[in-house]
């Protein structure tokens, strides 16, 4: 059979599609590359609740709309079932044609005749008659047979299972059928025979975290002779159906751009970092908590809006009319950019979404508003998000990477436990990053100071020095070098100078 060839456009990418039988749900198509490949027999497997019969429907809904005919054959749930789960995503199931295997009423009632068939009491081959029958009558497109569990009771053994289903296989391909086989893995044991005879194999996965909603998952677990991303994406279940969220791969989305040196509106913290921020790259802002970190990279957001720029904020830790409130007090008029559309700012709840979700959110925010600026602020939140350290540090690589392919220069957070003195980091993440600035507490002449300096830049020199900085009712300002201390980034630094080249430094001490 011929297929036509289409071109069609995911996120950046675009990819020449042979004609499939695509889901209608966005991440899933871009996993499969467009879909499934007709006439063939898919497998779709999950737990009770991961989201296969939501994900059926789509698939046969997708084909109605493109005017191809559909058929659900049910065995575990009625019409009116699958018609109250439609219902409560806002869908009507008008041009889909539902068999069911399992009468409703005629259970009940011994003297009505029972045209349709219970599973439980009839042989297996008496099933395969009642379904080639459905299929004969309806001659549908597309198929969804639910669920595999009750003809592998009613087969006995695996050898008598594996011989219906393949027998189920050819009749299928004669007729032209694309069929999605769900299969709730309800057996006792682990019975993989339908992976050999599936063209492509689908797993949805549902996890349970210590705190927080239930997480899911997607795998291909094998698709025949097609390409396909593969690896796990994380998805939800809302209202209007799936949403997939495709592991991100930033060597699939690069661009050019010129790169150029971005001021912060601070000459003293740009002279500090060599001169600017690079374009398209990322900075790590180190610190203990209450050292300025999130001030420090706001003072990147406002100098990007002042150059005509948009910025985006993801805040995981803040309130956020809190941070208004905070930054109005210092003349930042932070709310009054978002509602300008000059930046975008969104609380993050992490004990609510996934790693794939969120960085599902920042491409959409990048791509859309063609955001230049970008602030995760900060990774701790994000980490309660991912409590594996070192699958977050993959998904962080990912985002980091696509988000500098983009021309978008990002800054992220780190809030480092403890105050003065040695430092512990729950994310180690600096060799990812491009540049990193340090925050420190120190104590001097009986008062807490701050310090910051430059411990690393990939693009070019920065100073090597420690300057003071404070924060006031003016926002951030950055002093000269601390030349007449030592150890100050050990929180209790030796004053080697006199009070006078003190009171040169710091004229107005708080």
């Amino acid at each position: 059979m011929v297929y036509r060839c289409r071109n069609v456009q995911f996120g950046s990418a675009r990819v020449a599609l042979e004609d499939k039988a695509a889901f209608g749900i966005e991440g899933l198509d871009e996993i499969l590359r467009g879909g499934l490949a007709r006439e063939r027999l898919y497998l779709l497997e999950g737990n009770p609740g991961t989201g296969k019969t939501t994900t059926a429907l789509q698939f046969l809904l997708e084909g109605a709309r493109r005017g191809e005919s559909a058929l659900y054959v049910t065995m575990s749930e009625t019409a009116a079932e699958l018609a109250e789960a439609a219902a409560s995503h806002g869908w009507s199931l008008d041009g889909i044609e539902i068999f069911e295997l399992v009468p409703p009423d005629s259970l009940l009632d011994e003297t009505q005749h029972q045209s349709l068939l219970y599973s439980s009491d009839l042989e297996l081959g008496e099933t395969a008659r009642q379904l080639i029958a459905a299929i004969d009558r309806a001659r549908p497109s597309r198929v969804v047979v639910d669920s595999l569990s009750e003809i592998r009771l009613l087969a006995g053994s695996s050898l008598r299972y594996r011989r219906q289903v393949l027998a189920l296989k050819h009749y299928f391909s004669r007729n032209a059928a694309t069929v999605v086989m769900l299969d709730d893995l309800s057996a006792e044991t682990k019975d993989n025979t339908l992976h050999s005879i599936a063209h492509a194999v689908i797993k949805l996965e549902e996890l349970a975290p210590d705190y927080g909603a239930q997480r899911r998952r997607l795998r291909i677990v094998k698709y025949r002779g097609q390409n396909f991303r593969g690896g796990y994406h994380d998805f939800i279940i809302a209202r209007g159906g799936l949403q997939v969220f495709p592991r991100l791969v930033s060597l699939d989305h690069k661009t050019g751009f010129a790169r150029e040196q971005l001021k912060s509106g601070v000459p003293e913290l740009d002279a500090l970092v060599g001169g600017g921020i690079e374009k398209g790259s990322s900075t790590l802002i180190l610190g203990p908590a209450g050292t300025g970190k999130s001030l420090v990279s706001i003072q990147y957001v406002l100098a990007a809006i002042a150059r005509g720029e948009r910025a985006a904020m993801f805040i995981f830790d803040e309130e956020m009319e809190f941070l208004f409130n905070r930054t109005r007090s210092m003349g930042f008029d932070l709310e009054g950019h978002r509602n300008r559309g000059q930046l975008f700012i969104e609380q993050v709840d992490a004990a609510e979404l996934s790693p794939g979700e969120f960085a599902h959110k920042v491409r959409r925010v990048v791509d859309i508003n063609q955001v230049k600026t970008t602030v995760i602020d900060s990774l701790n939140g994000y980490q309660a998000a991912m409590p594996q350290e070192k699958a977050l540090v993959l998904h962080m690589h990912e985002l980091l990477q696509y988000l500098n392919r983009q021309g978008a220069t990002t800054f992220l957070t780190v809030a480092q436990h403890g105050l003065v003195g040695d430092m512990t980091t729950p994310i180690d993440i600096t060799y990812l990053a491009d540049t990193v600035i340090l925050l420190r507490y120190f104590e001097a002449f009986g008062r807490i100071r701050r310090a910051i300096s430059v411990v690393k830049k990939r693009a070019g020199e920065h100073e090597e020095t420690i300057r003071e900085y404070r924060i006031n009712a003016h926002g951030l300002s950055v002093g000269q070098p601390l030349d007449e201390f030592a150890g100050v980034l050990g929180g209790t630094p030796q004053f080697r100078g006199s009070r006078e080249d003190l009171k040169r430094l710091d004229p107005n001490p708080d």
